[in-house]
């Protein structure tokens, strides 16, 4: 059966069924995942329309899947970054949704601390056992959403709910079904869905829920979880890694709508940022993050580096702070004592410090020349040169008119003789065998010496 796509303007074919394949023993993929071996990547050179949504956004699971890899946060840390996340989020409220556990009295605490605040965004969520008692609790709460545990690779369905196929999706739907009695809008977590047997299992399952949101005019949504990061995005790659095909079977076949659908991605093989972006361009209205990427093994997706991935995508912030994401980096090593890598994109102390005097002597002349966009502007971050035994004039010249704010007549140039007299104490130092890079303080001590002879002098 054909009928004409308003989206496409074609004609296509609407008669498309997945029934639920049942098998009797697990489909592990093993040729793609040899447990002793890296995992393959498999191409059928089938590739898929990109389908971008009219609206993308964040979403947020600091507080559960970003508590599953650290020491618990207290009630006073979890409302104080959700009041960053907010003020992050800005007025449009990208970051639509903040995510909490509610198995404890202190996790409980903290959800009513912040719904307290009465911000619109981003609306708190719940994450919880698929039981009645906790829809119950949910729904005295007085959140609208939860999201339900439903694992849909055999490796979950066999060898840890030791049920068949048929029998799992008929648990879910069961559960699914009793949070909508309760009237909670179910959030349903596709666990390991690049591992899962997707048109075997995952789109008869998505297409079964949908069917029942259609019955009780409920959305169901879908988050579609890439739980041990296995999810490429290389063109024609098969299923079940594909990110692409599996955006595309879940809108197309499965027929979830694309504000239904929601990214959650793991960084196992360095890929966490990248398969989030294809996400939103091939169907998925939301991705799922956590500050600072901080989450189960190797994290999740940071969700400031969704923010920078919504901005170069839409062409604007849409009032997003980025400031903010300065602010929160200072929180968790300040207040939380969390350590963060120094070369991580715009939350490490060296993102945008350079030691090669080559690249100091470009950000003398001209800063864009070696900084990614104007970080002082957008994350209040001023560019910076750490300086070494390879930093030359140029990186000294740059440090002291950055550290002494010096600018227009009163900055030095790199043939200044307060920049000769650093220059060669910096020298003076690596010759003697010093392999540390010089200090700030240390800087500031010379600088300000020099300076003073250069006084007497006149």
């Amino acid at each position: 059966m054909f009928a004409y796509s308003n989206k496409s303007n074609l004609l296509e074919n609407t008669q498309q069924e997945f029934p639920l394949i049942d098998v009797n023993e697990p489909n592990l993929y093993r040729d793609f995942f040899p447990y002793d071996e890296v995992p393959k990547v498999v191409f059928n050179h089938r590739v898929v329309p990109m389908n971008v949504p009219e609206k993308i956004w964040i979403t947020d699971t600091t507080f559960r899947d970003g508590q599953q890899s650290r020491e618990p946060y207290t009630v006073g840390q979890m409302t104080y970054l959700y009041d960053l996340i907010h003020k992050l989020s800005g007025p449009k409220g990208i970051i639509k949704m903040s995510e909490f556990f509610l198995y404890t009295r202190k996790d409980q605490e903290a959800v009513y601390k912040c719904l307290e605040k009465g911000y619109e965004f981003p609306e708190i969520t719940s994450w919880i056992r698929a039981s009645k008692k906790d829809f119950e609790l949910v729904k005295e709460i007085g959140l609208k959403e939860t999201g339900i545990l439903v694992s849909c690779s055999d490796y979950h369905i066999f060898h840890k709910m030791h049920m068949t196929r048929h029998q799992a999706l008929d648990h879910y739907i069961a559960v699914v079904r009793e949070c909508i009695e309760t009237g909670v809008i179910p959030r349903c977590h596709f666990e390991d869905i690049t591992r899962a047997d997707f048109y075997g299992f995952v789109v008869p399952f998505a297409s079964a829920l949908m069917e029942l949101s259609k019955e009780t005019g409920v959305p169901v949504k879908i988050r579609a979880c890439d739980t041990l990061g296995y999810g490429v995005t290389y063109p024609g790659t098969m299923l079940p890694r594909s990110v692409q095909g599996i955006m595309y079977g879940l809108n197309n076949h499965a027929k979830v709508p694309s504000e239904c659908l929601e990214w959650h991605g793991h960084n196992d093989f360095y890929r966490a940022v990248n398969n989030a972006t294809y996400a939103w361009l091939y169907g998925a209205s939301g991705i799922n993050c956590s500050l600072l990427g901080i989450g189960e093994r190797t994290g999740n997706t940071p969700l400031e580096a969704m923010v920078m991935e919504y901005a170069q995508l839409k062409g604007t912030l849409d009032g997003m702070d980025t400031t903010v994401i300065t602010e929160i980096a200072e929180y968790y090593e300040k207040e939380l004592g969390y350590v963060i890598p120094p070369m991580t994109p715009f939350v490490g102390k060296n993102f945008n410090v350079t030691r090669a005097g080559i690249h100091a002597d470009g950000l003398l002349k001209n800063e864009e020349i070696y900084n990614i966009f104007d970080t002082e502007k957008l994350l209040r971050r001023p560019v910076r040169i750490a300086i070494s035994n390879t930093s030359g004039t140029s990186g000294i010249a740059h440090w002291i008119n950055s550290y002494f704010h010096l600018t227009g007549e009163a900055a030095v140039s790199k043939k200044d003789r307060v920049v000769d007299i650093v220059y060669n104490w910096v020298n003076e130092q690596y010759n003697d065998g010093r392999v540390t890079v010089i200090t700030d303080s240390e800087l500031e001590r010379v600088t300000l010496d020099a300076m003073k002879v250069i006084d007497e002098d006149k």
